[in-house]
């Protein structure tokens, strides 16, 4: 059992929703990650998406854009995440995603990233814009050793798509609050709860929702409505502007999820 796995089964023992917490590796630094990382654990965090930078990020807005920009100039590579990774199981156990885009992947090779993902204490992978449709190859060498395969489900998904999310989907189901690209909102979008229910028919995995959640508000709204909500943006700028507030910043997003919800 993963730890991803494990995670989920005991927020849903203390009846409670988890806290994804996103952030670009390398940013400012690739020895300041693992740092970083801790803060964000010690600020209530369940689990760490590791954000590959990459030149051509589709899928981000602006703010994880100029991390990635400023991850690669300070020499972070996909190589170099995975020792990221490997540092911080040193002194962690914290569920890790590697949260990255195809053509890493496929430069890096499926069975080499698997292989060496595993060894460096990664617990699943997330690549944004692979095709669910083409994704059986994929899958299973991940699967085969022991990665948890994570895809995202939007609004836009036909009933036909999200079948297939929910078919390739290990660990959890990450749900797209919203059409477009990562960012900070200042409201939830009306096409998010839908989404939840429509998802629920396909499978009975967990469901984290993101994609413009950077407010405690957003936090409380989705409290008990999804297993965990996934807050990237916002943390990538307040690592941006302070870093040394990266603990109680995550400590503010995680103060609405305190107490039983069941």
């Amino acid at each position: 059992m993963s730890r991803i796995t494990q995670l989920f089964e005991r927020l849903k023992a203390e009846g409670r929703t988890g806290m994804i917490a996103y952030l670009t590796a390398g940013d400012p630094s690739p020895d300041a990650t693992p740092g970083l990382v801790a803060a964000l654990e010690r600020g209530g965090a369940d689990l760490i998406e590791l954000g590959v930078p990459f030149s051509d990020p589709i899928a981000d807005g602006p703010v994880i854009q100029l991390a990635g920009d400023r991850a690669i100039k300070a020499g972070t590579t996909l190589k170099r995440v995975l020792q990221m990774a490997a540092e911080i199981r040193k002194t962690s156990q914290i569920p890790l995603l590697l949260f990255t885009y195809l053509n890493p992947a496929l430069r890096y090779g499926f069975e080499r990233l698997a292989a060496d993902a595993m060894a460096a204490g990664i617990d699943g992978c997330l690549l944004t814009d692979v095709s669910v449709e083409e994704a059986g190859d994929y899958v299973s060498v991940m699967r085969a050793a022991g990665l948890d395969t994570v895809f995202l489900a939007a609004p836009t998904s036909t009933e036909a798509r999200l079948a297939l999310v929910a078919k390739y989907s290990s660990g959890f189901v990450y749900l797209v609050s919203r059409t477009g690209i990562t960012g900070e909102q200042t409201s939830l979008s009306s096409s998010a709860m839908p989404l939840v229910e429509r998802m629920r028919k396909h499978t009975s995995l967990p469901l984290a929702m993101g994609f413009g959640i950077s407010t405690p508000a957003h936090v409380a709204e989705l409290n008990g409505k999804v297993d965990a909500v996934v807050v990237g943006s916002a943390v990538v700028r307040q690592i941006e502007r302070d870093p040394a507030g990266t603990e109680a910043f995550m400590r503010s997003l995680t103060e609405p999820l305190k107490g039983d919800i069941s």
